[in-house]
């Protein structure tokens, strides 16, 4: 393949892991900025052992060739005033954009599952037409202002959230400005969905603007939707796993992000436990099967 002005990236959740700081608890921040250099990849997305003094993080990825290529933001929209949404935002660029960083990664949190002990697929929400107006609007003023600072915006559809299916990334989609709002496509959340990843990205494969290269083990994943688990129960069980060590067939996803031209960053996320899956090991692994498939 010949993609042009795409780069990698590595998230930090399969070294400590966000929702669940046990899991990795054990790994400092330098341990894993160094394995991620190390292993080949120049970018990384921001974690909770990340020094919250932005200079003091850019010196430390600075020696490592590393830079800061996207941040989880958990958007309200739904449920909390705009204005106090916003103001997180704009921190939030405040801080991506001294890094050097050139998109935000947004999920909207209003109702989530995500983080609790509920069913990820029995107890998922579901937003009525209201919600889905506040949704809509919101992402689009925060498109506005993302972009007034040279920004992309872009949506994380996520199991447990109100953007989880099909229908409801299509909905997204169709009710936000495409200048404004990019999908950020990830491949493990769909599949875990039980979407189909390369009908949903020849859809939108114009809108996406960051990718997420996540796999999955299938026997895992049923396991959550016949014992009604929850998302975090699904994570321990090892529902997760990197490019090339699941089921994700990863080849024609490639071959419609070149055909279309795509630019920007893959970065691998794959949240596992450390203890049972080594985060170097598994980054390597990831690696070598981006090159061999992708031939980056």
């Amino acid at each position: 393949m010949a993609f042009k002005n795409v780069q990698l990236g590595i998230a930090p959740i399969a070294w400590t892991n966000d929702d669940m700081p046990d899991l990795g608890g054990e790994n400092t921040f330098e341990q894993c900025v160094s394995e991620m250099a190390l292993a080949g990849f120049t970018g990384c997305e921001v974690g909770n052992k990340y020094p919250a003094d932005k200079a003091v993080l850019k010196k430390a990825l600075d020696l490592r060739g590393l830079t800061i290529c996207n941040r989880w933001f958990s958007s309200f929209l739904a449920s909390k005033p705009f204005e106090e949404v916003a103001k997180e935002f704009e921190e939030q660029l405040d801080f991506l954009s001294y890094l050097g960083a050139k998109c935000i990664g947004a999920s909207e949190q209003s109702f989530s599952v995500q983080g609790t002990g509920k069913a990820v697929f029995a107890e998922k929400p579901v937003l009525d037409d209201a919600g889905w107006d506040r949704l809509c609007t919101g992402l689009n003023m925060l498109g506005e202002i993302a972009a007034a600072r040279g920004m992309k915006l872009t949506f994380h559809h996520h199991m447990g959230t109100v953007v989880q299916t099909e229908d409801e990334i299509d909905r997204l989609m169709q009710g936000t400005d495409p200048a404004l709002v990019n999908l950020l496509f990830d491949s493990g959340h769909l599949s875990f969905a039980g979407i189909d990843p390369v009908k949903v990205l020849r859809k939108h494969v114009h809108r996406v603007a960051h990718v997420h290269l996540k796999d999955i083990r299938p026997a895992i994943v049923q396991r959550v939707r016949d014992e009604k688990l929850s998302f975090l129960q699904a994570v321990r069980l090892g529902a997760f796993t990197v490019p090339g060590d699941g089921s994700v067939d990863f080849a024609p996803l490639f071959a419609i992000l070149e055909g279309a031209g795509y630019e920007g960053w893959f970065v691998v996320e794959a949240e596992q436990d450390p203890a049972l899956a080594n985060p170097f090991e598994y980054a390597l692994k990831a690696r070598k099967y981006i090159r061999e498939t992708a031939g980056l």
